[in-house]
């Protein structure tokens, strides 16, 4: 039996075989043998290691990943390995057709190259293995293998050589490349050894993973993994996968590795382009090079992507050769002959003969598909990595340069806080998307002329025709790709200002529905959109038109070359030929298509460069070492110190000693008795310790060089509060900055006292020493929380923070809000008013530890109860017994006695300084002004007392907060049906998995079909139709192609009979006509996509906008403006811009793969076998990669948005950060905001690699398999050359399938949230009543019965009035009263019909105003609102906006408001400008434009709702005046807030809790001495 084998292992048909006779090591057979020890010995001392190892190791390494270590030339090792693997590949393929040739089985051929190809596939496993348990000692198995096998080989080589076998013989070439990858493999082996020294030495060497694996939040191992991991991103796979199981959150992606923090990478870019500066610093007009920084920063990885770049395009032309070359191979398979030697047992191939073979081709095929893929992706990755870390070097180099602008700059407008969030937003970005495509740069050029040349050596000269078709036609793609953008600039300006509109309506509604205004509004907004889709269909057509070049080039270019090429070789090109140039021009369109969008983003880079480069070298704030006593107090510690006073010290001293006894108060108090006496002292020479801060001959400018203040001497005395009062724009901020170093000091200085220096934890409370608490004239809030806001960075401590909220009165605010002191304000949290802002500014600068503080008119939005609260508790008792030094800003001259020192100053200039009493003595005639001014203040206030503008504040923030909080769930409406099911099976995850991974198939159905029915159809049949086509095109090419090489083949209709030349004009004919018609259905399927999609987005955004404009006011009462907001712009955007183009893609991409699927198939069935495993592969990879890309996408997205708000936050609040020396903390903030976005975004792109790789190898195993099968099938050579041109196009197009699924799930997000608002119902706006049956002057007495009303908002929720019942005769004067929430507004409403009357009945001069047209009803009668609202316009649109006065009535109206003098002395008259909400007109004089605007209407019935809440006394006194002279005809219906508004009305309704409680004449209610009315009037509500 043994005999047998061994017959079959040297063939049986040579009696040599066995011949020794020459030594052992003559004998091939024999060395063949001997080549299968090491291989066998390798598997048995490794496979039994392995398998013990697997059972206790493998749990461990996955738990810890802080194992993953590696071994002194790992990289290495595994190329090495790969290398070895793919060597031996091609030795088993030398061996089986060699062994083809003989007689019988040559098994010492290839069975010991197949073991030596098990052996190191074993050997990489056993390795890492290894490497991850860190068990260094067991390499020496390794080791030995790698001497052993050296060495068989060797003799091996050894023996070629003494036989003289040619250099051209492959076996002879393998036998080559293995020693020397063998001995390489060795070299690495003694390496480890040498560095670790785990044998052969007696202290082996320790060594510790890299820091970040220390760290277990590191979750991005991209740097980490091994080779094979890094590139194929197998260690994405947990995270991909449990992304089914809960969503991906930022937990789940961890933090970035410390090579990618922007911190890290910051520091390169900042050092490199601190070298450029000193470069250019002797030549003041060269400015200091960014790109050559960024090129000493990043260039290296950027080489490196471009090196893989390279490679993969290289490998990328494999693909047409090889096809050539199997096609080929089967036309000469009959002259197929192989030179054998003389001995026929060792038949040598040459490499030559070895590359004739089909199924070589096509593994060689697979592989380099393989390698292509796996290199391009690392191509991209390294460079979308080296991109993001770019970007984070650029934003903290922006965020530092920002935090030392000067602030002249900023105020002096040379650089806006618009300029600094685009330069984060977009620059920054542009020049990431740079680093992304500039490996495309260069590489695209090299590809462009490698492809070229192949073609002309496949075709010849005909070739060029082709090529120049695609090259002239690419400078058209640029002009294209131009002009995109100039279209893509306009909407925007478009879509901006239709936002402003859409803004001021939803601002507005209640007065537009109260005033039936809508539609005027509403069609003012569709002209803007009808203007922006005017644009958007420029950017439609060329948008189709880019997709179109894109689709119709290649076609051209195949149509000129084959014409030219039969027409002048007189023969048509053979099969081989035809299908690879096929796809060679499909390869070389995918560059040249991408080129003119690489050029586009390159000139915007250069553009970006610029931009940055001058923001880079703008002006900085000057450097202010006289605050800090050293510059470089943020890193090194001081040694020179500026503080305030002894006392301070020791107050500090004591602090840091007794951390605990934060509550500094006593301590202190017993220090500071013996000075007391001292300090209180106002009148006496101030001693040079005495004051804080001290100006000597001051002169500032804001960097105009005319100077703002001029001739400054002031001291400021320590622990005192010092005022500085003066009249509006006399400079008294302006005085602040300059002590603060923010303006530019052109003269003197400005001296903070110094301290000695002797006490060493000084050092610890330095950072509150140099800190000023500021607060500034316009108050600054972060996007944070409200205790976050006052304690600003400081550790929380209760007492004292207690302490604050009560001095500045915040505490009823806090109670309001939702989540009391811990709910978001600032820009995107809730909006403050500014009352509310500033005493939140003011609780900041009193809660900050330091010795200084200044509160720049803290006053101003502050009615008097605030301000007397906050002065008495607030500065007089808080901070003086802080003892801080206080400089107080203030108009409220009220409060001059209590200050210790007085700066008066005026035009710039101190007019006088020093106590009160100074003053009075010296500076009589100011004295008395001041007094004057004082009685004046003093009067105002007791009008004051009435209007109580902080309750009213309250009740404002009130009512903006409480109907968000019983509609918590809005933003999930529309995700009804799903969200209850979820609700039901909390606990099972499946049912909330399947939601996460269904596509919305609903949503797009109900997208394609807003677009219209018969586009829908056009463009389904437009697209198949193209692709039919563009099939077509290419099997007739087969057909043609082939019909010479065998006329046996199937008859097509121009080779039935005829002359060769008819039928070779009739085969271009019809080729010709194929591809014009593909040519044109390229451009309608393009055409018919982006059109449908405009008619989509156009139809959409009109039902949105009408549904809303008629929704019930009780949907905008509990819905957040921002919510309908974004509707209007992200998602509207998405529907218009991004939707269109994925589904094109999507489309295109899809019918492509299954049009290829399709031809394989036909070519060789067979390859629907295979079929089903890839297509279930394919199934799971993009149902696991769209739930984890959604989620990624979305991290990106919700962490971009903190950032850039960060940024302009940071602008907005510089001189406050600056003053508390803060700037440390806002760096590290924007470091951590940075990281957490770049974290995301780094994932993101990993996880597109992911897919990328894993559907590219899916597309490298189809070619395979339609190769080995059309191989094995042997059919016509035109129609194999056709499947395999098929098959390499599928790999290209098998990621975009899933990326633009995945995207259009995202972007179909929006039109589901469009749509949950278009099921909302409307107002019923059509009444019972005939228009015709109104009559024209209705109403015109302006009587009102109310019958029995009852009222609610909504039909589920408790009724708000309760069977009210009154009378009012026409041109009564009515009062209506009642405490809050007693349903007064609610009455009002109801006569409008706002809100829900579901019993008895409202009759206005005998009609039953329920059966109305609401249009009708509303625009017969007038309301004046509690909150005036106007709208950017003209005052005569904002009176009128109807156009149906003349300007006779509208300037009557404008006198009998009192305000026709002010109208008449404004630029334009009636037609002045109004800007947005009417900002430039004071509260007062809105609601009198709003008084004026009722009485333009001229109806019988005026309602005022609280109309005089929000305004001066005086101002409402000419209200009351107006209403009982201008409106004595009318009737009159008042909502009072105030009773004593009401005392002289005729009659009075009294609500309580709905019920009408009292209803007669004021002067009779007030006779019931409990009545509730009197009670109201006692207690003045």
């Amino acid at each position: 039996m043994p005999e047998a084998m061994e017959i079959a292992f040297c063939g049986t048909d040579n009696s040599s075989a066995y011949d020794i006779s020459g030594g052992f090591l003559r004998n091939v057979c024999f060395l063949d043998a001997l080549n299968l020890v090491p291989h066998v010995f390798l598997l048995f001392i490794t496979f039994p290691i392995l398998f013990i190892g697997w059972g206790t190791q493998s749990s461990k390494v996955q738990i810890h990943h802080n194992t993953w270590l590696h071994f002194p030339g790992h990289n290495l090792r595994w190329i090495l390995t790969f290398t070895l693997l793919f060597v031996h590949v091609c030795e088993i393929g030398e061996g089986i057709v060699s062994d083809t040739h003989l007689q019988s089985r040559h098994l010492h051929l290839f069975l010991p190259a197949i073991m030596g190809f098990v052996a190191a596939t074993t050997s990489i496993v056993y390795y890492h293995n290894i490497e991850t348990s860190n068990f260094p000692k067991l390499l020496l198995a390794l080791f030995l293998y790698w001497v052993m096998a050296f060495v068989t080989k060797t003799i091996k080589l050894v023996r070629y050589c003494q036989d003289a076998v040619p250099l051209a013989q492959l076996r002879f070439c393998i036998t080559v490349i293995m020693v020397v990858l063998y001995g390489l493999l060795m070299a690495v082996e003694i390496n480890v050894i040498r560095i670790r020294r785990y044998v052969f030495f007696n202290n082996p060497q320790k060594v510790k993973p890299p820091e970040d694996l220390q760290d277990l939040g590191v979750r991005f191992l991209q740097p980490f993994v091994n080779l094979v991991s890094k590139a194929t991103y197998w260690w994405m796979n947990t995270l991909i996968i449990s992304a089914h199981k809960k969503p991906i959150d930022l937990k789940a992606i961890g933090k970035l590795p410390i090579a990618m923090r922007a911190l890290t990478n910051y520091v390169s870019l900042k050092d490199a382009y601190e070298e450029q500066k000193k470069k250019v610093a002797d030549q003041p007009n060269r400015i200091p090079s960014i790109w050559l920084a960024m090129y000493r920063a990043f260039g290296r990885p950027i080489l490196l992507s471009s090196m893989f770049r390279y490679l993969a395009d290289l490998l990328g032309f494999a693909g047409p050769l090889c096809i050539s070359g199997i096609v080929d191979s089967f036309n000469n398979s009959e002259r197929n002959t192989t030179r054998l030697l003389n001995d026929s047992t060792q038949p040598y191939l040459t490499s030559h003969d070895f590359l004739k073979t089909a199924y070589v081709l096509a593994i060689l095929l697979f592989l380099a598909l393989i390698l292509q893929r796996t290199f391009l992706q690392a191509s991209y990755y390294v460079a979308i990595e080296t991109g993001i870390n770019l970007r984070g070097a650029l934003l903290a180099m922006i965020y530092n340069k920002i935090l030392r602008l000067s602030t002249s700059n900023l105020s002096m407008g040379e650089m806006t806080l618009g300029q600094i969030n685009n330069l984060v937003a977009i620059e920054t970005n542009q020049l990431m998307w740079f680093l992304f495509l500039c490996p495309n740069l260069w590489a695209m050029p090299v590809q462009i002329i490698m492809g070229v040349i192949l073609l002309y050596h496949l075709l010849g000269k005909s070739a060029l025709v082709g090529a120049a078709v695609i090259v002239l036609l690419a400078p058209i793609q640029y002009f294209i790709a131009t002009k995109l953008a100039e279209a893509q600039k306009s909407t925007l300006d478009y879509s901006t200002e239709r936002l402003k509109k859409t803004n001021e309506i939803l601002k507005g509604i209640k007065l537009l529905k109260l005033y039936a205004w809508e539609h005027i509004f509403c069609r003012s907004v569709e002209d803007t959109r009808m203007k922006e889709l005017t644009s958007l269909k420029t950017f439609a057509l060329y948008t189709s038109l880019s997709i179109f070049m894109n689709a119709a080039i290649p076609i051209a270019a195949v149509l000129a070359t084959f014409v030219t090429h039969t027409y002048t070789e007189e023969k048509p090109p053979s099969p081989a030929q035809a299908f690879a140039s096929l796809s060679l021009f499909h390869i070389l369109v995918t560059p040249l298509f991408l080129l003119s969008t690489v050029v586009r983003f390159a000139v915007k880079a250069v553009i970006s460069v610029q931009k940055l480069n001058e923001f880079l070298i703008s002006d900085e704030i000057g450097d202010d070492s006289w605050r800090n006593g050293d510059s470089s107090l943020m890193y090194e510690s001081c040694k020179k110190h500026t503080g305030l006073d002894p006392l301070q010290l020791s107050s500090h001293a004591e602090q840091v000693e007794h951390p605990k006894a934060i509550n500094r108060k006593h301590p202190i108090r017993q220090q500071l008795d013996g000075c007391e006496p001292t300090l209180r002292v106002p009148i006496r020479h101030i001693d040079i310790d005495d004051y804080a801060i001290k100006v000597t001959n001051g002169y500032f400018s804001w960097g105009s060089g005319l100077a703002t203040l001029s001739n400054i001497n002031i001291r400021i005395p320590t622990g005192q509060m010092t005022m500085i009062v003066g009249q509006v724009g006399c400079g008294k901020s302006s005085l602040l900055l300059a002590i603060l170093g923010e303006m530019q000091s052109l003269d003197g200085k400005v001296h903070w006292s110094r301290v000695n220096e002797t006490d060493s934890s000084f050092e610890a409370s330095r950072r509150s020493r140099y800190a000023v608490a500021y607060a500034a004239q316009k108050p600054w809030l972060l996007n944070a929380t409200v205790e976050e806001n006052i304690t600003f960075g400081s550790p929380f401590n209760k007492q004292r923070y207690k302490a604050v909220t009560d001095a500045c009165s915040l505490q009823p605010d806090i109670d309001l809000l939702p989540f009391g002191d811990q709910t978001e304000i600032g820009e995107r949290g809730i909006n403050l008013s500014g009352g509310q802002r500033q005493r939140i500014c003011v609780a900041r600068a009193l809660y900050q530890n330091t010795s200084l503080v200044f509160l720049d008119d803290p006053f101003s939005a502050l009615d008097i109860h605030l301000s007397d609260h906050l002065m008495q508790e607030g500065i007089l008792k808080f901070l003086k017994d802080d003892k801080r030094t206080l400089v107080l800003v203030t108009h409220k001259l009220q409060y001059l006695p209590h200050a210790d020192w007085i700066i008066a100053m005026k035009d710039g200039t101190v007019l006088r300084e020093g106590t009160l009493k100074d003053i009075q003595n010296n500076d009589v005639e100011l004295y008395e002004h001041w007094k004057t001014l004082m009685n004046r203040q003093d009067q105002e206030l007791e009008k004051d007392m009435e209007a109580d503008q902080t309750t009213l504040e309250r009740k404002t923030l009130r009512r903006a907060m409480y109907p968000r909080e019983s509609k918590a769930q809005l933003e999930d409406e529309d995700e009804g049906e799903e969200e209850e099911e979820e609700e039901e099976e909390d606990d099972s995850m499946s049912t909330v998995m399947r939601l996460r991974t269904k596509m919305p198939w609903k949503t797009c159905w109900r997208y394609l079909t807003s677009g219209g029915f018969l586009l829908l159809l056009m463009m389904i049949i437009s697209k198949l139709l193209k692709h039919s086509v563009i099939v077509a095109i290419d099997y007739w090419l087969a057909q043609w192609t082939s019909r010479n090489q065998n006329q046996t083949q199937t008859q097509t209709f121009c080779s039935v009979d005829g002359s060769i030349e008819d039928s070779k004009n009739c085969y271009i004919a019809v080729f010709s006509a194929l591809s014009a018609a593909g040519i044109v259905l390229c451009l309608v399927t393009s055409l018919s996509v982006e059109w449908m999609g405009l008619m989509a987005a156009k139809n959409l955004h009109h039902n949105l906008l009408n549904k809303i404009i008629l929704g019930p006011i009780r949907f905008f009462d509990t819905t957040p403006l921002g919510l309908i907001l974004n509707r209007f712009s992200a998602d509207t955007n998405i529907i218009d811009q991004h939707i269109p183009p994925t589904l094109e893609s999507l489309t295109r991409s899809t019918l492509l793969c299954l049009s290829a699927i399709g031809m394989i198939s036909y070519a060789t069935p067979f390859f629907l076998l295979a079929l089903m495993p890839i297509g279930i592969a394919f199934y799971f990879i993009q149902k696991y990669f769209r739930v984890a890309s959604k989620d990624l996408q979305e991290l990106d997205d919700s962490t971009q948005l903190p950032l850039l708000c960060h940024f302009s936050e940071t602008a907005e609040g510089l001189t406050t950060i600056r003053a508390f020396r803060h700037e440390a903390r806002f760096k590290q903030r924007m470091l951590e905001l940075t990281d957490t976005n770049n974290i995301a975004y780094l994932f993101l792109s990993a996880a597109n690699r992911w897919l990328e790789v894993r559907t590219d190898y899916l597309g490298a195993f189809i070619v395979l398999t339609a190769a080995v099968a059309s191989i094995a099938e042997g059919p016509t050579s035109g129609l194999m050359g056709l499947g395999l041109l098929y098959a390499l196009t599928i790999t290209n197009y098998l990621n975009w399938v899933v990326r633009n699924l995945a995207d259009l799930e995202v972007q179909m997000g929006a039109v589901k949230k469009v749509n949950s608002f278009l099921n909302m119902e409307s107002e019923n706006y059509e009444g019972t009543m005939e228009l015709s049956q109104v009559p024209k002057d209705w109403p015109q007495e302006g009587e009102i019965k109310i019958d029995n009303l009852c009222v609610r908002y909504e039909n589920n929720l408790k009724p708000v009035l309760k069977h009210v019942k009154a009378y009012i005769k026409p041109g009564q004067k009515v009062g209506i009263c009642g405490r809050t929430g007693s349903g007064k507004s609610s009455l009002s409403l109801a006569f409008f019909r706002m809100v829900d009357i579901f019993d008895g009945k409202i009759v206005i001069d005998g009609i039953d105003i329920s059966k109305l047209p609401l249009h009708t009803l509303r625009s017969r009668l007038s309301i004046i609102l509690q909150d005036p609202v106007l709208f950017s316009g003209s005052i005569r649109f904002n009176l009128d906006p109807e156009c149906k006065c003349t300007d006779d009535t509208l300037w009557e109206a404008l006198e009998i408001a009192q305000l026709k003098n002010m109208v008449k002395s404004l630029p334009g008259g009636l037609d002045a400008v109004v800007t947005e909400g009417g900002e430039n007109f004071s509260v007062g004089q809105r609601q009198l434009f709003c008084l004026a605007r009722a009485f333009v209407r001229r109806s019988s019935i005026l309602i005022m709702d609280e109309a005089t809440a929000s305004i001066d006394m005086a101002t409402e006194n000419i209200l009351q005046k107006v209403v009982m002279t201008a409106f004595a005809e009318r009737t009159v219906v008042i909502i009072a807030h105030r009773v004593s508004q009401i005392l002289d009305a005729d009659l009075v309704l009294v609500l309580s809790d709905g019920d009408l409680v009292e209803c007669d004449s004021a002067a009779q209610l007030l006779l019931k001495k409990d009545g509730l009315f009197t009670t109201l009037v006692k207690t003045n509500k």
